[in-house]
């Protein structure tokens, strides 16, 4: 992903001015980074779930470079609200609102 990982200064009328309410706004971004989190958090899940061994001992658990590759991998990827941001400033996610017939650009609500 090209998505710069650190903290950006955002132009809140550029974000309000998607939806004409910087709250509707902010609520499209948050709901679209809820199912980026748990996306990621599913498939890092699966990944890690074929390294997981059955045994409770401490003694027999050993240190997998597989497992911690995959680890660092997720850590290093941008938090799922900058994700979230890129995509609604660049139009990319679908939303409509309750109140009004026409779909616009942005997730459901």
């Amino acid at each position: 992903m090209a998505i710069n990982p650190s903290i950006i200064t955002r132009d809140t009328d550029k974000l309000a001015a998607k939806t004409n309410n910087i709250y509707k706004s902010v609520y499209v971004c948050s709901q679209r980074a809820k199912q980026i989190a748990v996306t990621t958090k599913d498939e890092l899940t699966g990944k890690l779930a074929e390294f997981a061994s059955n045994v409770d001992n401490l003694e027999e658990i050993f240190e997998n470079r597989e497992q911690i590759e995959i680890s660092k991998f997720y850590e290093r990827q941008p938090k799922p609200t900058s994700v979230a941001l890129d995509e609604f400033m660049n139009d990319e996610v679908l939303f409509r609102d309750k109140n009004e017939s026409s779909a616009n650009t942005g997730i459901s609500e």
